[in-house]
């Protein structure tokens, strides 16, 4: 793909030598706002959301898409997918509180937690989300836990794991026989069958194999294991499964040497096989679902960071900015790649091999290693990509910095969907005991 068409599938372009991404000037923004910021599009949410409906649509039309909150909880981006009919998947109980609080109803929620408390299971009762649990030892504390709260659900799910896992980095990886997620096929039977001996009458199952991913081997292996599962326990316990879930997994083209996923490849491969298991055992139009987390939000955001200091040593050259692992931490813990682009480029005959580099006190703190940039100057702004999806999320307020802010652009306008932190958030919660202030 050519780099500006690579470009302008991300609502970036360059106008007059200055970045416009979602159609708004990046410079005007980090000037109005100050930096590093994080910029949300909310044309590109729906862009997204959008085209992967239409293509599962087209293969199968009882079709679900939950969008994995883990990647971005922000409320105004949850808001955003709410209006479009999304569904989701919460790992947590404050992902759940989250979600409803951008209004999605109860049934549009499946909560995957793993290693999960009595209290989280109590949570979950009460909010009335669709559990789906990751061993068999959790169904009887979740039959304790619907004593208590005078509910149990009709509706419970299973994850399994297939063994066959895929993503970008060991740690993204979810599926496999050393990977804490999920249920062994030689185990699954028995889970199933202790909810039933424990009064549950109906029945989901679930994977997820990794994140990031955008070949199509993976997701084929995964789904073969996975249907091959499913059908066993159809077999031996004659369930029929209302939903079959497979997890996320969906990569984007983070480098510009990456095409996009294939939608219409990906549908038809995991579709294919999917209704075709369907077809055999005879099930009644199972709901296919899917939980793509970084399809949808990676490539809606980027973050503006502003260059203050270039540092030219005798083997390296570092170009400083005022953003670091504390805003985007990707790149220190799993080596990712963010492409780094500037936001003026004026100068195109001036470049420079440099680290682009952040503030934290960590020589781990390298936003972009070995990069050619148009040199810049200091106070211009540099643009981070693809920072949508467990970018924000993942951020911290590591070395006492302030988090920074979110905004959304949307139909020309820029709103602010939250606040740059401040000092005195540095200071919220915190208790100094009576004896340390005489």
């Amino acid at each position: 793909m050519d780099y500006s068409d690579w470009l302008k599938n991300k609502g970036l372009e360059y106008i007059d030598n200055q970045l416009y991404f979602g159609g708004m000037n990046t410079i005007d923004i980090a000037k109005r706002y100050c930096t590093p910021i994080y910029i949300i599009s909310e044309d590109i949410i729906r862009q997204r959301y959008k085209a992967l409906k239409e293509a599962l649509n087209k293969e199968y039309q009882n079709n679900s898409i939950h969008y994995a909150v883990k990647a971005n909880s922000n409320l105004a981006f949850l808001k955003v997918l709410e209006s479009e009919g999304a569904s989701l998947d919460c790992v947590s109980t404050g992902e759940i509180h989250l979600c409803i609080k951008a209004g999605f109803s109860p049934e549009r929620i499946i909560y995957t937690s793993n290693n999960i408390t009595n209290d989280e299971l109590r949570y979950a009762l009460q909010k009335k989300v669709i559990i789906n649990l990751d061993h068999t030892c959790q169904v009887q504390r979740l039959v304790n836990m619907a004593d208590e709260v005078g509910y149990k659900p009709e509706l419970l799910s299973f994850r399994i794991n297939p063994e066959f896992g895929g993503g970008h980095h060991d740690h993204c990886i979810t599926a496999g026989r050393h990977v804490k997620f999920g249920i062994l096929e030689e185990n699954i039977v028995d889970a199933y069958k202790t909810a039933i001996d424990n009064g549950f009458t109906r029945f989901g199952a679930h994977i997820h194999i990794g994140s990031g991913i955008l070949e199509m081997e993976p997701f084929v292996n995964a789904t073969e294991k996975y249907l091959s599962i499913v059908k066993k326990v159809r077999k031996e316990l004659n369930i029929d499964f209302e939903f079959i879930d497979f997890g996320g997994g969906l990569g984007i083209p983070y480098r510009p040497s990456e095409n996009p996923l294939d939608l219409s490849e990906y549908a038809l491969t995991v579709l294919s096989r999917f209704k075709s298991a369907v077809q055999e055992m005879g099930l009644s139009d199972p709901k296919f679902i899917i939980e793509p987390g970084r399809y949808l939000s990676a490539e809606a955001s980027v973050v503006l960071t502003e260059v203050n200091t270039i540092k030219k040593t005798r083997d390296k050259n570092f170009v400083g900015t005022n953003g670091g692992f504390q805003v985007l931490i990707r790149p220190t813990i799993y080596g990712s790649y963010h492409h780094i682009i500037n936001c003026n480029t004026s100068r195109k005959d001036k470049k420079i091999h440099a680290d682009i580099v952040g503030q934290i006190c960590e020589s781990g703190d390298i936003i972009g290693r070995d990069r050619d940039i148009i040199e810049p100057r200091e106070g211009e702004f540099l643009a981070i990509l693809d920072a949508g999806a467990y970018g924000f999320t993942m951020g911290s307020e590591y070395n006492s910095r302030p988090r920074p802010a979110e905004i959304l652009i949307s139909s020309g306008k820029t709103y602010v969907v939250r606040e740059a932190g401040s000092f005195e958030d540095l200071e919220r919660h915190q208790i100094i005991p009576d004896h340390l202030l005489k």
